[in-house]
């Protein structure tokens, strides 16, 4: 990356007509240079079913180029419009607590072949529409996907297809999960129970990993669409987010990034963090360490944080430039905010946006423009900054289903990302940047049970 990317999400769909100009005009005082739209608004994009309209796109996209500022595209495929769910309903994802209901994002069977139908015609449709557009820089797959914790017909039935290709013989198969216990055994395919009640662990491991595989065959079906379309100098990227509790705590147990991110031309991420008193920087080292590790050597994308969040998240003065440039630090070549403007209904009313509600320039959006004019400035210096670890992190989501399923005997703060983060932490309180490794590679020290956990090693 020749420059450092500043930038925010923007939903004009969900904003008054004559924002545009005024925003823009904001933006270019703010220093953005650079916008991701479309992913969330499938509905707005295609009303009924092969009726478009790319009004909102269109006049974005025409805007941005014209101000100088850059546009990522998002496919919009994370949140399905009403119409697609009332006349498909299968294509909503079940899960232990049983089939959603319509309503929030994220709740479709991904390995659904209806969805997959829908999903692939929009992106195809958006592509075409926009894929020769100057203002476009890049892509971005979906957001934020994951499994949704499916156990739905078509999880359940491509887990024992993979099962029927790698044990031909269910003996095996019986012997290497050890179902002979408390009568598991199964000597016919047609018996193979659902696994979501299962008392076998390994068994229950085994469909973990299955699931987090049909992530990365998502992603990289998705990554397979666009590039028929995108131009060469336009990058495909994703925005992965970690196992959430309040904020980005730990290893997201619902994706192996190292596997997705395989698709990407730059790995992204959403990183987002205790602010005020409770600022510590531990949570930006954490995800720019691991989302680094990704893609070595590269620098990635800080595609969503956040600017003023939540009412106790308004960064105190000097916050959000300390916050930028820690995202810098670790190796970031964009960050971006989530979002704009603040939403005036619906979800997130309240997470707010770089400008509050009134739009009006606030302290946050003052101290942004600060950090604009600083990446404009730092940007020779800082574009390809990279990250000097000293310390290399074994992790493993197979290591943390193993140990979540036989947590210790006082599993309270002791499953697997709460043991990560201790390790984490402590480096970083002792100034030394970690690198993520998904496996152990030849030459690396380990400790002693690194195959079930993870290991440290100094270079």
């Amino acid at each position: 990356m020749s420059h450092l990317f500043y930038g925010v999400a923007y939903y004009d769909e969900y904003m008054p007509e004559d924002r545009l100009a005024k925003d823009i005009a904001l933006m270019r005082e703010t220093g953005i240079n650079v916008v991701r739209i479309a992913e969330s608004t499938w509905s707005t994009l295609e009303p009924e079913e092969g009726q478009y309209n790319f009004y909102h796109i269109d006049r974005v996209l025409e805007a941005m180029h014209e101000a100088g500022i850059a546009v990522i595209v998002g496919t919009p495929t994370y949140a399905v419009p009403a119409w697609l769910a009332a006349k498909h309903p299968d294509i909503l994802v079940t899960t232990v607590a049983g089939q959603q209901k319509y309503g929030p994002r994220q709740i479709m069977d991904i390995v659904n072949p209806t969805f997959r139908r829908y999903a692939e015609k929009i992106i195809r449709t958006l592509m075409a529409h926009v894929q020769h557009h100057p203002a476009i820089i890049g892509w971005q797959l979906d957001n934020e996907t994951k499994h949704y914790d499916n156990i739905g017909r078509y999880m359940q039935e491509g887990f024992v297809r993979s099962l029927q290709e790698k044990y031909p013989d269910l003996r095996q198969l019986n012997h290497d999960f050890g179902l002979d216990y408390w009568s598991n055994r199964i000597d016919r395919w047609q018996d193979f129970p659902p696994v979501e009640n299962t008392i076998n662990a390994s068994l229950a491991c085994a469909f973990s990993r299955y699931q987090r595989q049909q992530v990365t065959e998502y992603l990289a079906w998705q990554a397979a669409i666009v590039r028929e379309y995108a131009q060469p100098h336009q990058f495909v990227t994703h925005n992965f987010d970690f196992e959430w509790r309040g904020y980005s705590y730990g290893v997201q147990p619902r994706v192996d990034h190292f596997a997705a991110a395989q698709a990407l031309d730059i790995a992204g991420v959403d990183i987002y963090h205790p602010s005020q008193a409770h600022l510590t920087g531990r949570e930006i080292a954490f995800g720019g360490a691991i989302t680094r590790s990704l893609k070595p050597g590269q620098n990635y994308f800080v595609l969503e944080t956040q600017a003023q969040g939540f009412a106790q998240w308004t960064p105190f003065p000097g916050q959000l430039r300390l916050q930028a440039f820690s995202h810098i630090a670790s190796g970031a070549a964009m960050v971006s905010y989530w979002h704009w403007h603040s939403i005036h209904n619906a979800f997130e009313t309240y997470w707010k946006g770089l400008l509050s509600h009134d739009f009006s320039r606030n302290p946050t959006w003052q101290e942004a423009t600060t950090i604009g004019a600083d990446f404009a400035r730092l940007s020779p210096q800082l574009a390809e900054l990279k990250a000097e670890n000293d310390v290399a992190l074994l992790i493993s989501n197979e290591a943390m289903d193993a140990l979540n399923h036989f947590l210790p005997g006082d599993a309270r703060g002791n499953i697997y990302n709460d043991i990560f983060r201790r390790f984490h932490d402590a480096l970083y309180d002792h100034k030394y940047q970690p690198r993520h490794h998904p496996r152990c590679e030849r030459g690396n020290l380990a400790l002693p049970g690194a195959d079930r956990s993870w290991s440290v090693r100094r270079r």
